[in-house]
């Protein structure tokens, strides 16, 4: 795929070093997901990854074990666990500040989420959390690399590493295998994903979902990307759910998006990455979340989908969210103002990324994403 003009993607990169220690994504991954991904790729793993491999492939092991055990626990108590409220969908293209909507919305104490440890070992964190979490918990970075936000097992994370870990096929694992072709792309929005496999998909969603509400039952907030062409299908198994669709500035979407995509894939692949083709499967993507999402935003009720602007929550965070507890019916927001005030106040002096972008790759913003654009008010000046 060609590269867009005058621009070379990795100057938004940001290098590290491999560092054994730090758990990857995939450290909770089960047998049967994680060694036919291996197969399916030929094992083409950089001499300088062989030892997180062979790290991650003794670890699928314990996971798989991990789970016959919450099975034979629990399994008949997650079975009838009922989700008595329908989630809340916080949406949108990657770095468009989904991450600071979720842990906003998590505040408030009526609300659960899935945190980093279950995510990271959704197999098995209810009979593993109490032991595992505090001994693994000086392994995490105190800050994500991508965005300086604070890190750590109990903070909000994206249901779609959970579903990884259980076994399940996501666009995500092209990180493993960075310089091969990007897999499951058809995951992306299901439409194509055989009966068979989207009837598994949505198993093992609600099964997670179940277990996040076992351990604390009240209205879970999950905040995924993927969601965002998942709509349709989330509508089906969730009628009565709630959206939040967030947007940012295309001229930094681009390149955080491109940081972002090549941090993960050097810090959790497998391989050296070379990010041949990233620009243009950010371009692509984009177009095809939003020409698949503005199809299906019709068939949400306007009483169950609201709209914020990152700019927006940003400069105002109160008022925004104050705006989105209204307009979807969430309940008195004043129970949640006070952690709301403290939360701002804390992050006061927090600085977002800058970055400074060629006029040819502004263009190419302008050209490629012109629909994104018009549709969200966004000008050349931003």
């Amino acid at each position: 795929m060609p590269k867009a003009p005058g621009e070379n993607p990795g100057r938004y990169a940001t290098g590290s070093k491999d560092r054994l220690w730090i758990p990857r994504f995939w450290t909770g991954i089960n047998v049967s997901g994680w060694f036919p991904l291996l197969i399916r790729n030929r094992c083409v793993v950089a001499p300088s990854r062989i030892a997180t491999a062979f790290i991650i492939s003794g670890f699928t092991f314990f996971n798989s074990l991990s789970w016959a055990v919450e099975q034979l626990l629990l399994g008949r108590k997650i079975n009838r666990t009922e989700i008595r409220h329908d989630p809340i969908f916080i949406i949108g293209h990657w770095r468009s500040g989904t991450t600071l909507l979720h842990e906003l919305m998590v505040l408030d104490e009526r609300h659960t989420y899935p945190d980093t440890y279950a995510c990271f070992a959704p197999n098995h964190f209810l009979v593993s959390g109490w032991w595992l979490r505090p001994a693994l918990w000086i392994l995490l970075p105190a800050r994500r690399p991508t965005d300086n936000m604070t890190a750590g097992w109990s903070r909000p994370q994206e249901d779609e590493f959970a579903l990884c870990n259980m076994g399940v096929p996501s666009p995500y694992l092209w990180m493993v295998f960075p310089n091969h072709p990007h897999p499951h792309q058809e995951y992306f929005e299901l439409a194509d994903v055989p009966p068979k496999d989207l009837a598994r998909w949505k198993r093992k969603l609600l099964w997670f979902l179940k277990c996040v509400t076992l351990r604390q039952p009240k209205r879970i907030v999950l905040k995924s990307p993927p969601h965002t062409f998942r709509v349709r299908k989330l509508l089906k198994m969730f009628p009565d759910a709630r959206f939040i669709h967030i947007v940012r500035n295309p001229y930094v979407l681009f390149p955080s998006t491109m940081k972002l995509w090549q941090r993960l894939s050097n810090d959790q692949g497998l391989q050296t990455p070379r990010h041949d083709g990233l620009d243009e499967y950010v371009f692509e993507t984009l177009n095809r979340m939003y020409e698949v999402f503005w199809r299906d935003r019709e068939l949400i009720s306007p009483s169950r989908i609201c709209e914020v602007r990152y700019e927006d929550l940003v400069a105002d965070p109160l008022g925004q969210v104050r705006t989105v507890y209204e307009r979807l019916g969430l309940g008195e927001f004043d129970n949640v103002l006070p952690a709301l005030e403290r939360y701002v106040a804390d992050k006061k002096d927090y600085k977002t990324n800058r970055y400074e972008i060629s006029p040819e790759i502004r263009a190419e913003i302008t050209r490629r994403w012109g629909s994104y654009i018009a549709q969200y008010g966004y000008g050349l000046t931003e």
